[in-house]
Order: C-alpha cells, then sequence, then structure tokens
C-alpha cells in the first residue's frame, strides 16, 4: 500500500520556524510531484505549495511565498517543508500528497495522501 508520513509539526510562537518532512514508506518518490496542502481551523483543505516530479521546480501561493521551501531528499526518500516567519494564520493540519508526472505540480492530480501533522502558531 502507497504510503506517506508528514512528521515535524508542533507549536511555536509568531515568527518561529519548523521544518516538517513528508516521507514514503512504499514506493520511491524520485519522480512523482509532492504538494502540501493546508486545513485551518474552520477553513477548507488548501494547496499552497510543491515540487514537481519532473525537473524539481516549485511553486508556492502568495501568502506563503519567500517563507515556506519545499525540497526534496530522494536518497532519503522524503520530501522536506522548512516554515519560517511563521504567523497565526499558517496555523493548521498540514498534509503532503503525491501525483504521478505529467503536469506541473500545482495542478496535478494528488491520489495519494498523508494523515496530516498539526502547525500551531501563538504567543
Amino acid at each position: 500500500q502507497v504510503q506517506l508520513v508528514e512528521s515535524g509539526g508542533g507549536s511555536v510562537q509568531p515568527g518561529g520556524s519548523l521544518r516538517l518532512s513528508c516521507a514514503a514508506s512504499t514506493f520511491s518518490i524520485d519522480h512523482y510531484s509532492i504538494g502540501w496542502f493546508r486545513q485551518a481551523p474552520g477553513k477548507e483543505h488548501k494547496g499552497f505549495g510543491c515540487i514537481s516530479g519532473s525537473d524539481n521546480s516549485t511553486w508556492y501561493e502568495d501568502s506563503v511565498k519567500g517563507r515556506f521551501t519545499i525540497s526534496r531528499d530522494n536518497a532519503r526518500n522524503t520530501v522536506f517543508l522548512q516554515l519560517t516567519s511563521l504567523k497565526p494564520e499558517d496555523t493548521g493540519v498540514y498534509s503532503c500528497a503525491a501525483a504521478p508526472p505529467g503536469l506541473q505540480c500545482q495542478i496535478a492530480a494528488y491520489a495519494t495522501w498523508g494523515q496530516g501533522t498539526q502547525v500551531t502558531v501563538s504567543s
């Protein structure tokens, strides 16, 4: 069974940083696009960034551009999400998902999902 596992969430103060991991346990992520999604309290699940499986290009939604960075370590079969300059509105459950290559990662068909990890930004 294809599986993704997120880790690294926690509670931080505004302005703080976290690094989230998205690890694949049953398949190689080398050529998969990996997207990151967030569900804030009382809001819909929404994608905010991704890394392409074909050329490792990245896309970020405007609200996180310059603060969040997605990278890939194929040797560790893991994608990382570095969160910096965190704001209270970044609070939510962060999930990663995988899609086969072919489409730009921001419009890819994500079919394999992790369970999510909670990020809370509060003073």
